[in-house]
């Protein structure tokens, strides 16, 4: 039989305090701040995106119920525009102080140069404008739809109805190109005060 060497007494058998015999003094760090945490992502409206989707999904099924053939008329007018301007502007009586030909344009593009044409016209405060996208006769896909309807008539109609600037727009009499044109009638910006 071996024995074993004796421990100190006041060690023991407690493991900790043999640890802290044989490490000695310690000096405690200072304590350092805790890493930022991550940014907590920004919360989605997920219940407005669904009805935003859903939104656009009926407004495309009414346009689809609603499209526009070749020779039929383009009209539209806001309630607060008086009928004897609507009706001065549908015979040609206000004359276009900007004109914009989209006629062989690409969709994309003839939806942009619409966008940035109504604008600069009205930052320019042009009163009425002329949009002449062509009757949508012409042979090709950039022309007419599977269904042989105007592509760029649909869109032209279309952007000019969903615009808060527009008061009115009408096709243009024949001497200023018929179905294949729409005046359009802009509203003056509002000043800010």
């Amino acid at each position: 039989m071996t024995s074993q060497p004796d421990r100190p007494d006041d060690a023991g058998d407690d493991d900790a305090a043999l640890f802290r015999a044989a490490v000695g003094e310690v000096r405690r760090l200072p304590e350092a701040a805790l890493p930022p945490a991550a940014p907590k992502p920004k919360p989605r409206p997920r219940m407005a995106e669904r009805d935003e989707a859903q939104a656009r999904d009926e407004f495309r099924h009414a346009l689809e119920e609603q499209l526009l053939e070749a020779g039929d008329a383009l009209s539209y007018r806001r309630d607060e525009l008086p009928p004897n301007v609507f009706a001065r502007l549908r015979r040609g009586e206000i004359s276009a102080q900007e004109e914009l030909d989209l006629h062989g344009s690409p969709v994309r593009e003839a939806e942009a140069l619409l966008r940035a044409f109504l604008n600069d016209a009205r930052q320019h405060e042009v009163g009425c404008v002329r949009v002449i996208h062509g009757k949508g006769r012409g042979g090709g896909n950039d022309f007419l739809d599977s269904r042989g309807l105007p592509v760029l008539k649909n869109l032209v109609d279309r952007m000019l109805r969903q615009r808060a600037d527009v008061l009115a727009f009408h096709s243009a009499p024949s001497a200023q190109g018929g179905t294949g044109a729409v005046l359009v009638l802009l509203a003056r910006p509002q000043r800010r005060r």
